[in-house]
């Protein structure tokens, strides 16, 4: 397992779900995000080195959906401490704009900021 991250990850648990983008069906949730990959939270386990097709569906604040579809290899696989879960961490390949994006509006989400001083 990898020890040493470039780029610190945010937790994201049951936030957002993730699908397969060829057949458009849920495959799990994203656990965690970076610039480089993310981490998916599933019932079932993912194969090691296989290449993925992931969707994320970003709900939008006019009521619609924003698509990022992405291109993936899973780089391991293991079973959550919830049972019958599995975290899997996968590596992004040449990921979209709006995925750089979207790990930006999560990381300020949910990252605490100071309040701002009182006038």
């Amino acid at each position: 397992m990898f020890t040493n991250r470039r780029i610190e990850r945010h937790q994201l648990p049951y936030f957002l779900r993730v699908f397969n983008s060829v057949t458009d069906k849920p495959i799990g949730f994203l656990g965690n995000v970076s610039a480089d990959g993310l981490m998916l939270i599933s019932q079932l386990p993912v194969m090691i080195g296989a290449q993925f097709s992931l969707r994320l569906k970003i709900p939008d604040s006019d009521g619609c959906q924003q698509v990022i579809d992405l291109s993936a290899s899973c780089l391991w696989c293991h079973e959550d401490a919830t049972p019958l879960h599995y975290d899997a961490g996968f590596s992004l390949h040449q990921a979209p704009p709006e995925y750089a994006q979207l790990v930006e509006a999560l990381k300020q989400y949910f990252s605490f900021q100071p309040l701002p001083a009182s006038a």
